[in-house]
């Protein structure tokens, strides 16, 4: 695919972005390739040129550059649906299981992009709503994870789950939590949940400090509808989306979640696969 248009998208409170993003435009221009920017990164910016909402962007580009962390690719994701643009995400962040191109990548790596010699790896969406007394109040996408949580006071939640209208069981624990493969290194993996491989077709059912011995982490099939009905009665479980979007909610609510449709398309560093960045983020094997 021929890349003439890249939107750029960052986490503007970076002060790296002012410094970056400057000769990074000129280097594209001279490449004939047109850029724009997300509404937060142009208000930074002396000259912005064509700004965008989020939302617009996938729409009108042909690559989506995210300069920050996972949490500004999280946010940039959610702008995603039915435009499966490719996303070139550069670490301006901290761990970046999700950001793995490195700021002394970025161009070599672009390069290669524009020379449409890239590996990329599509990732899989949750699409969630809630639901009240029979109404939907608010419908969600997520690349890592929903969780209901406990609020301020430190009781144990109380929660019903099911899978394709069967029941598995009831949950006594802090919280909950439903990723998807992405997310199963996220705060999943923090509460003992496995790692899988963004490949593998599954959703990851997964308790916060579980109150019963018995409640283990769950692997479900990504085809499978999952329905947590929660019934705390003294204080409601807190629904927050990829860590970013929250609302509470009140007992007997339906959090119902599937595969979204739409995905995303993330490129991935030269040679470096997933289990070299999982030892790289994670160390695994050094002492």
């Amino acid at each position: 695919m021929a890349i003439k248009r890249i939107g750029i998208v960052s986490k503007p409170r970076k002060a790296e972005i002012r410094e970056i993003v400057p000769p990074l435009v000129e280097w594209l221009k001279k490449r004939d390739i047109e850029v724009c920017f997300d509404k937060e990164t142009g208000a930074i910016l002396e000259s912005p040129g064509k700004c965008l909402t989020r939302n617009e962007m996938p729409g009108k580009v042909d690559l989506l550059m995210v300069l920050g962390g996972d949490g500004t690719l999280l946010a940039a994701a959610r702008s995603i649906h039915h435009n499966a643009v490719p996303i070139f995400a550069v670490n301006m962040g901290g761990l970046g299981f999700l950001t793995v191109i490195t700021r002394e990548e970025l161009y070599p790596a672009l390069e290669g992009v524009l020379a449409g010699h890239y590996v990329s790896e599509r990732r899989v969406q949750l699409e969630g709503e809630l639901i009240r007394a029979d109404e939907v109040l608010s419908t969600y996408r997520a690349l890592n994870d929903v969780v209901l949580n406990k609020g301020a006071i430190a009781r144990i939640q109380d929660f019903e789950v099911y899978a394709d209208g069967v029941f598995i069981s009831n949950y006594k624990s802090d919280g909950l939590i439903v990723c998807t493969p992405t997310g199963s290194t996220a705060y999943s993996l923090a509460a003992g949940g496995p790692v899988v491989t963004p490949s593998v077709a599954a959703f990851i059912v997964t308790p916060i400090c579980g109150h019963t011995l018995t409640n283990r982490p769950l692997v479900l099939p990504d085809t499978a509808t999952i329905e947590i009905i929660v019934k705390s009665q003294r204080e409601a479980a807190y629904l927050t989306v990829d860590g970013q979007v929250g609302i509470a909610t009140h007992s007997d609510d339906i959090v119902r979640l599937r595969k979204s449709d739409s995905y995303i398309e993330v490129i991935q560093p030269p040679n470096m696969n997933y289990f070299e960045i999982l030892r790289q983020k994670l160390k695994w094997g050094e002492r």
